[in-house]
């Protein structure tokens, strides 16, 4: 038999719950972007949306805010290919998708797919490749829909608790998986990890590039959000400086155990210290939607 105050709780819950699934208001994204290039340190910074080969966006339309991030692989300058061109065009591609209401909120990778396709069909050839992730809040039913491809990612965090994530997805060490536009003759899809998320008013959601992750823990992460104190716009700008650079300090610290140091270490390598790398960060809090 359950006791009174079990009883009292489980009717708490589905009071909450009731209430939460009939919140008549919309629900938007408060968001502020902060990230370094690698080359900071040389003073070369790139301005607006992209840091270095990473490349963002952040739009809205009038049934959702989208987020999107990706990261040029660097590796293509072996062959003569600026890596930042795929994927700041891709990531402009998606944006003005959004902007023109050609995507569906509860199918984020649609919006990546469109984009990566209107970029097979440009008319000047543009190689590269890069991981992407797409953040989509559904104003009216308060629900996060994502896409990833690769080591970009996001968090979704409650009360000081990472209640949600996205999974890497990488074919073997440091390899992760990537939209790409090869030389003719390669065939190219979109693969990605594809997921949908109750949120609530207050969650926090930061979306980066693996600059972020490869250098800051979690416990690190949550750290410096404890400290976003106010749902204002300069507040959110404020804690995402905060959490860019100090994941930028620390991808040059030469003694540090980074996260991506550890993961190689697990993979039988014998590395230690930060990884030095373009870092993006998109930092939002679910608020109220107002005009």
């Amino acid at each position: 038999m359950l006791s009174v105050l079990s009883y009292g709780r489980l009717v708490a819950r589905a009071v909450l719950g009731g209430l939460s699934q009939t919140d008549g208001r919309d629900y938007s994204l408060i968001t502020a972007s902060y990230g370094f290039g690698k080359d900071f340190r040389k003073g070369i910074l790139k301005k607006g949306m992209c840091y270095g080969d990473d490349a963002c966006f952040i739009a809205r339309h009038r049934t959702a805010d989208v987020l999107g991030v990706a990261d040029g692989v660097g590796g293509w300058r072996d062959y003569g290919v600026d890596p930042s061109q795929f994927s700041a065009t891709l990531m402009k591609t998606c944006e003005r998708l959004v902007k023109e209401g050609r995507f569906t909120p509860t199918y984020p990778v649609g919006i990546l797919t469109s984009g990566y396709y209107e970029l097979l069909q440009n008319k000047v050839p543009l190689l590269g490749s890069s991981t992407a992730c797409i953040v989509v809040l559904d104003r009216r039913s308060h629900r996060l829909h994502t896409c990833n491809l690769g080591d970009s990612g996001f968090l979704v965090v409650r009360e000081g608790e990472v209640v949600h994530r996205s999974d890497e997805q990488q074919h073997y060490f440091n390899t992760p998986f990537q939209l790409s536009i090869a030389p003719p003759g390669v065939e190219g899809v979109v693969l990605s990890d594809s997921s949908s998320f109750d949120v609530q008013l207050g969650d926090i959601i930061l979306t980066a590039s693996d600059g972020l992750f490869d250098n800051m823990p979690d416990y690190m992460i949550l750290q410096e959000l404890k400290k976003l104190k106010a749902t204002n716009y300069d507040s959110i700008l404020q804690t995402a400086q905060s959490i860019a650079k100090q994941a930028h300090d620390l991808a040059y610290d030469p003694n540090y155990m980074s996260p991506f140091a550890q993961f190689a270490c697990d993979n039988g390598l014998n590395v230690r210290g930060g990884k030095p790398d373009d870092i993006t960060v998109l930092l939002s809090i679910v608020a109220e939607y107002t005009d």
